[in-house]
Parts: structure tokens; sequence; C-alpha cells
């Protein structure tokens, strides 16, 4: 069928039959119907805008849409054209701001639907996987009984730092500064993730560094309720950091040593067969040796240490650097990874946690303890402590610590 450039009526458009090829029939001024192979009719306009020929399609297929409506539509893009703009781009343009808009409202709808609850209770799933279930429980418990009851409900993007700053102010107002600073930096956690994930644009909990009352300094921070410390032992068996780091914060509750002592440990230190670990002098707070008599528990640790690190000197080495410790920070990070607080326990405070337990607990003779801590104290003669002092006692002691610690482990 040839192409005619007058107009047309309609019954000309209603009659048009598919052929073999694509074909258009012209109504003039550039509107035209397009006529596909399977029958299907359509509308475009064909312009010419500066240098350019372009087409647009006029949405709506015949009959939906009439030819009086066509030509009333192709009417308004050539006014379009003669105001000098181009109808294919503002209609690119409108797409966008619909697009944009439609994703505005989809980052709305998400967002409203994602409270504090749902992200905290993700973020436990995500993030905290790892850690022992007794420790997740005491972070439900946490949230359950200071953040949920005022902001549980609330949807995560319109959270401010000040409704913050009230509910952890509820939990300073009881008296609990620790646990005041533990849940803001659990808030902090969960907005931090929620910003990861795309649900909310910043962590609010950021705000308020500084806000809450410093922390009463006092001992350093110990773990001394037998439940807690056997919490403590279960996170440490499923840490996911460095493997020195592991081992050392495994081994450290059994010797129970000053933090210096146990990183800077070397092989040639190490007696298996006597089961025991002779630290020089040189790195002692007292500067005399010490020997720390060694658990079925602990020598099984170094058995499993000594396939990782016992080709080098050092037996908790660098991640790069072989002939070096790690850090009294590595210890120190690897607690507060695993959710400890400043105030809560450091490495230093599992001395503390023998000398208690293994007293209030244990029953074990305080004079025991005190040699094994190599602490200075004279006995009634006068004389100082040696390395050698009470060492039967102490092995039979260590032994017992040790079983003591499976006991807590188990009681999870």
């Amino acid at each position: 069928m040839p192409k005619l450039s007058e107009p047309k009526t309609e019954t000309v458009f209603r009659n048009a039959k598919p052929q073999e090829k694509e074909y258009t029939i012209s109504d003039g001024r550039g509107l035209c119907m397009v006529v596909t192979p399977d029958g299907s009719k359509s509308w475009i306009f064909r312009y010419r805008f500066g240098d350019a020929r372009k087409k647009l399609a006029i949405r709506g297929g015949y009959p939906a849409v009439s030819l009086k409506v066509a030509r009333e539509e192709a009417a308004r893009l050539r006014e379009i054209i003669e105001r000098g703009k181009d109808p294919a781009d503002l209609r690119k343009s409108a797409k966008q701001a619909s697009e944009r808009k439609r994703e505005v409202k989809r980052i709305e709808v998400l967002r409203a639907a994602c409270t504090f609850r749902v992200l905290a209770e993700e973020w436990l799933n995500v993030k905290q996987v790892h850690r022992a279930e007794s420790t997740r429980h005491g972070i439900v418990q946490r949230l359950e009984k200071n953040v949920f009851p005022w902001l549980g409900e609330r949807p995560m993007s319109e959270i401010t730092a000040p409704e913050l700053l009230e509910v952890v102010r509820k939990i300073e107002h009881r008296g609990k500064q620790e646990t005041a600073h533990r849940v803001l930096g659990m808030c902090g956690q969960i907005f931090r993730y929620a910003v990861a994930s795309g649900r909310t644009e910043r962590d609010i909990a950021g705000d308020l560094r500084g806000a809450l009352a410093p922390i009463p300094e006092g001992h350093r921070a110990a773990i001394l309720d037998p439940k807690e410390f056997g919490r403590l032992l279960r996170d440490i068996d499923v840490y996911q950091g460095w493997y020195a780091t592991k081992y050392a914060l495994r081994l450290l509750p059994l010797v129970f040593t000053r933090p210096g002592e146990l990183r800077l440990a070397q092989w040639p230190e190490i007696d298996i067969e006597r089961a025991q670990w002779d630290i020089p002098a040189t790195r002692m707070k007292m500067r005399l040796p010490h020997t720390v008599p060694l658990s079925r528990q602990a020598l099984e640790i170094l058995e499993e240490l000594r396939g990782l690190s016992g080709d080098g000197l050092c037996l908790f080495p660098m991640p790069r650097q072989k002939d070096k410790s790690i850090s009294d920070m590595a210890l120190l990070s690897g607690l507060r990874r695993m959710g400890y607080g400043t105030n809560e326990v450091c490495a230093h405070g599992f001395r503390a946690t023998a000398r208690t337990l293994l007293d209030e607990r244990l029953r074990v003779n305080p004079v025991y303890i005190e040699a094994q801590l190599a602490h200075r104290v004279s006995d009634a003669l006068g004389t100082a402590y040696n390395r050698t002092q009470h060492l039967e006692e102490r092995r039979e002691m260590m032994q017992q610590w040790a079983d003591y610690l499976d006991t807590l482990k188990a009681q999870g």
C-alpha cells in the first residue's frame, strides 16, 4: 500500500490490513500509523529537530487511541517543537523524574518497614552469628529491657540522637553507667549496619560521644561472676580473629600470667615433658624467674598452637612478622571485638578472676595462689618467693582450676 500524506478518515485506519512486511499510513503533518504483520496498529509522530530526523511513539495502540486523540497529541508535540524544545528529551526527562520518584517512594516504604527491632534482629543474625548462644541471649536481653520498649517499633530512619540519648540516660539514672555505655555501643553497631545496608542515612549514636557520664575509675576490669566468666570462655572458643590472638586468649585464663608475660612467650621456654613453662626473670615484673605448671588443657592448646606457629620462635606471632609477638592491644582488641566493654573485662583482669574464684569457689590456699601470681610475698622466715616454691601444690591447683573452667564452659 503506498504511503499517502493527505489526512485520512477513521475508516482508512480501521480497515488497514496486515501485510508480509510492516508498513505505515501517513495522516499528514508527521502523524503516521504503523501496521505490523501480526495485525497490531500503533501511532508514531515524525518530526525534524535541528538537523536530525526523529520519531516518537504515541503511547497506546489503535483503536485504544483513536485518530482524533492521536491528532490532538500530534498537535501538542508540534507546539513543543515550535517552542524550541525536543519532545523526546522532555519525555526522557519526565521518565527519569518518574523513576526517581518511584525509587524515593520505594526507599521510604522500605525504611518505614525497617524498625529498630527488625534491624537489631537482622544485625544479630548477620554480624553476631559466631558468638556463643549465651552471649547472643545477653545482647537480646539488654535490648529487650533497655531499648525496644521505647524505640523497638520506630522506623530506623526516624530515630533522632536526642531520642536515643533519652533512652540510654534511663539506664544511667538507674546507676548502671557501664551498661548505659555498652547499650549505646550496641546501638551504634546496629545503626552502622543499617547505614551499610541502605536502611538509614547515618549513625546517630556517633553524635552522642561524650554525652554520657564517664564510668567511675576503679580496679582493672575483671569478670568475677562464674556464670559470666563461663560465657566469656565460650566466646573466646568461637573468636574469629587472628589465630595467635585467639590462642593467647584461650591460654590466658588457664595460666593467668600478666598479658605481657604471655604474649612474649617463646617456644624454648615451654617444657612439654615436665608440663611447665619457665618464664625468664627479664620478662617478670619482680625480675625473678617464674614457673607456670601447665594443666592437661593448657598442653592440648599448646599442641594445637605448635602446628600453627611452631616453625618460629614466638608462640603468638604477628600476622606478617613471625619474629615479633602480638601486642597487648591485640588481646584487648580481641575482647572488644567479642563485645566486651572497656570496664567489663581487660586482659589483665584474668588474674583478678583467678585470684577471686580460686579462693572463694575452690577454697585453694591463698599462699599457693599468690605464689602462682608471682607476687613478692615473704614466708614466716622472711624468705622471698622463688620459682619452685610450692610447685607441686601449684601443679594440683592449676589442674583443678583448668577442670573448673571446663565446668563453667559446659554450664552454658
